[in-house]
């Protein structure tokens, strides 16, 4: 089997996003939808490749007016988001490719609307929804959430979406519905990692969560991220955010939400299941088998200034949902 050799690209200073453009976001926000759209060609000029790669893509009105006007909270207050290019430019997508610069580089091309969700299992409500009508009626908020990766770095980044929960109680699950399923885009004409004979993957990638978790509060279904409508390259336009868990289980590009009366099969669980289990939450004291989970590279970082920090239980989110696993062995349910 051969698998490519990772190349994890140096980001130059020029080309991260001043954090004062985040900072006043909300000056953007206060306004009209063209100064949404100003703020996104300020960012998608920082956001331009050598190679010409992606840019923020225009997006429906509706969709940009809703990330521009969601709400402030709380969550993630006191964190340091990771500047703007990092969190776009360093992400694993491998429907674009296996390096870490390849989502970036490779999903110019990626279309996103019109959008629809096929909603099917066990459940009174089914069918192909437009995303627009999938998200009538949702206030979108703003949440500052940790990103822990299974490969053992991390970085903060600012999401705007809504609790998973109001959308799973729109199709009313049945009492047999105890997992939900969750399944990615398959256009290997848009997507080169699906059609690269170097992939082991069996695409669409596949991901899951028992009932409680996809109810907990802090599951997010996002659609925006600081400030704006997803990029391509980072799950547009609507991905999962399970920030207690290995950034894997936060699934991108959703087109599918399967209710289950039975654990689903995942894509990583599948291919490697003594290396990525069902559950995946981030626990430094249960090690990857070719790595340490005891502590994380947070990103940005630099040879000089490694940023290496202890990993925390349940990636620090322990205080609201550890009890989910009471009774758990979580050396055994990994």
């Amino acid at each position: 089997m051969l698998i490519p050799k990772r190349r994890y690209p140096k980001i130059d200073p020029s080309e991260i996003t001043p954090e004062e453009l985040y900072v006043n976001r909300r000056l953007f926000m206060k306004g009209s939808l063209t100064a949404a759209a100003a703020l996104s060609t300020i960012q998608a000029q920082a956001l331009v490749s050598p190679e010409g790669g992606s840019r923020i893509p225009s997006r429906p009105e509706w969709l940009e007016r809703a990330v521009v006007n969601a709400s402030e909270t709380s969550f993630g207050a006191g964190e340091k988001p990771a500047p703007y290019a990092s969190a776009t430019q360093y992400n694993n997508f491998y429907e674009f490719g296996m390096s870490k610069s390849d989502p970036f580089e490779n999903s110019g091309k990626f279309t996103t609307d019109p959008w629809n969700v096929t909603i099917e299992g066990e459940c009174e409500v089914k069918g192909s929804f437009a995303l627009e009508d999938l998200l009538k009626g949702i206030d979108l908020e703003e949440r500052i959430y940790r990103l822990r990766c299974v490969e053992a770095w991390s970085m903060v980044i600012p999401w705007v979406g809504f609790p998973l929960a109001e959308l799973i109680k729109r199709f009313k699950p049945l009492s047999s519905a105890k997992y939900v399923e969750f399944v990615t885009v398959e256009r290997p004409k848009e997507m080169p990692g699906q059609r690269s004979v170097f992939s082991t993957i069996d695409w669409p990638y596949r991901e899951g969560l028992r009932m409680d978790e996809a109810m907990n509060p802090l599951t997010l279904m996002a659609v925006g991220m600081y400030g704006n409508v997803l990029p391509n390259q980072n799950g547009a336009p609507m991905r999962l955010v399970v920030p207690w868990k290995y950034g894997f289980k936060s699934i991108k590009s959703i087109v599918k939400i399967r209710f289950r009366e039975t654990m689903p099969p995942t894509t990583w669980n599948d291919l490697a299941p003594q290396e990525y289990g069902f559950y995946a939450n981030v626990n430094p004291e249960v090690d990857h088998p070719r790595w340490s989970q005891a502590s994380e590279r947070r990103l940005p970082n630099s040879i000089f200034s490694p940023n290496r920090i202890p990993t925390e239980m349940f990636n620090g989110y322990g205080e609201q949902v550890a009890h989910l696993y009471k009774g758990m062995d979580l050396r055994k349910w990994y």
